[in-house]
């Protein structure tokens, strides 16, 4: 994942929890390339869902990054994340969905799903813990691909749903993410920079407490859209990003 959807996916989680005012342990789903703690926690993060070839390759070779794989913070588990979680007794603080985009024949589509967030990954979650995923493409022509379905069906499963939605230049779109807890979110920029203020070191370059609260205002059009969303995302009634480039238009 490119680094700015990475500060938006993984950051803005973190400064939400510092609201409930606990250590936290973050387990993160996601890819090898992504091994990096969240900025200034007090917590430990476990990693899952991967090959081990590909970890080796990035442990040898993406040399801005690979020091992550020596903080003590981390716990890596390369395994199904769908099987890990099952399979796990304890239960998390932060579960970080940094997941490939749901694709026809891709290998994750059934972690989008209604019956994988209430049946596995909730039971996961401490009571005041808190679930974010990446949810697609979120601009004024792609939001009806995924991001509007994903965001109704984590409606269906968590008291207090939020999508924000920040431009990744990466990805040449607007992208969405969904962060979902049973208990509520502070959005107030002012107690959010106050609560950072207190819990981090030094000056953060992106996140802030005004930068936060801007990236929950959807624009007309697709807040429209997730208003009257009715779509449940299910294995039997999967939505799937196709693409929009030279290659799909060919």
């Amino acid at each position: 994942m490119p680094d700015d959807e990475f500060a938006l996916l993984n950051s803005e989680v973190a400064v939400m929890h510092m609201f409930r005012d606990e250590p936290y342990i973050h387990v993160y789903v996601g890819e090898v390339n992504d091994n990096r703690d969240v900025e200034n926690n007090n917590g430990n993060q476990q990693d899952g869902g991967l090959l081990q070839e590909v970890v080796d390759f990035c442990r040898r070779y993406l040399t801005a990054n690979h020091d992550a794989f020596h903080n003590n913070k981390l716990h890596l588990v390369i395994n199904d994340a769908k099987a890990e979680l099952e399979e796990r007794k304890e239960k998390f603080d932060i579960i970080v969905g940094d997941l490939a985009d749901p694709v026809e024949g891709g290998p994750c589509y059934q972690l989008y799903t209604k019956s994988f967030y209430e049946n596995i990954l909730k039971p996961k979650l401490s009571d005041n813990g808190i679930f974010v995923t990446q949810a697609g493409p979120a601009g004024v022509f792609t939001h009806k691909e995924v991001f509007s379905s994903i965001y109704n069906t984590i409606k269906q499963v968590f008291k207090y749903v939020l999508a924000y939605t920040a431009h990744v230049p990466s990805f040449a779109d607007t992208w969405g993410w969904v962060i979902a807890s049973d208990q509520p979110f502070c959005l107030d920029a002012g107690k959010i920079d106050k609560k950072m203020a207190e819990r981090i070191d030094g000056e953060l370059l992106y996140l802030s407490g005004a930068s936060f609260f801007s990236s929950t205002i959807l624009n007309k059009t697709v807040a429209k859209t997730l208003k009257n969303e009715t779509h449940v995302y299910t294995e039997e009634d999967a939505r799937f990003i196709h693409g929009h480039g030279v290659a799909y238009r060919n």
